[in-house]
């Protein structure tokens, strides 16, 4: 296996045509005009909807997770349908459906921001929901049984002892999620964005297409990379963590 590896590595340096891939796919120029609007405003963009989404996704989420988990029937069916729903559509049609079809509905516009918040976060919440589900059936039912000894309320002992640690055990999955979301700001290209509310991939794909040439993609790529990569390595940080507390 090492063989085959090296021989196609060294398959492609030979035979690939550099200076065609450098001309057209690492344009110095058409990089260097990007800046510093790709950070400034592109990656700003993208950093503020993604935060905005994960925040409403995981308050709605958590609620989405406590009613699955309730001994209640109506909240438990509510709250599948909505997951159901949410994980089965896709998220550019949901993103569609908020950006238009409910401000259409109600005969009213509603802000750029409501728009991203709400269509982002409605699809994220039913995976939260269900990863935060998870992590609450992880905490051996001992801790509850504890709390209520000491006279706490099945509410303060959810609140104070569970939930707490049923995060501990999703936080690598959350940043997972965290990480998906920021990708997903991609589909925000559906509402119409303007210049200044572009995300990183509508930022690129309009330059591709004024410029005519890949290069402005190949940078949007390596900006993604610069927000994703610090948090999939927090990721492991977290997982060892968890390792040795456990």
């Amino acid at each position: 296996m090492y063989a085959i590896f090296v021989v196609a590595v060294a398959a492609v340096v030979v035979f690939a045509d550099w200076s065609r891939i450098r001309s057209r796919f690492f344009d110095m120029d058409i990089a260097r005009d990007m800046f510093p609007d790709v950070l400034t405003i592109a990656a700003r963009n993208t950093i503020l909807y993604t935060f905005l989404a994960f925040v409403f996704g995981l308050a709605l989420g958590l609620l989405l997770a406590l009613m699955r988990l309730s001994s209640v029937a109506p909240y438990r069916w509510l709250a599948t349908v909505y997951i159901e729903i949410f994980r089965g559509l896709p998220a550019l049609l949901t993103i569609f459906l908020i950006g238009f079809g409910i401000p259409l509905a109600f005969g009213t516009r509603w802000p750029i921001l409501w728009q991203i918040t709400l269509g982002l976060g409605l699809v994220a919440a039913a995976y939260m929901a269900e990863t935060i589900r998870a992590g609450i059936e992880g905490v051996p039912k001992g801790q509850m049984e504890a709390a209520r000894s000491l006279g706490m309320t099945h509410t303060r002992a959810m609140g104070s002892i569970v939930i707490p640690q049923g995060f501990r055990i999703i936080i690598p999955p959350l940043t997972n999620e965290l990480v998906l979301l920021i990708k997903d700001t991609s589909l925000l290209f559906v509402l119409g964005t303007t210049v200044q509310s572009k995300e990183l991939l509508k930022f690129g794909r309009d330059l591709l297409q004024a410029r005519a040439s890949p290069t402005p993609l190949i940078v949007v790529g390596f900006v993604y990379l610069l927000i994703t990569v610090p948090m999939t390595q927090l990721v492991a940080v977290l997982e060892r963590r968890n390792a040795r507390t456990r």
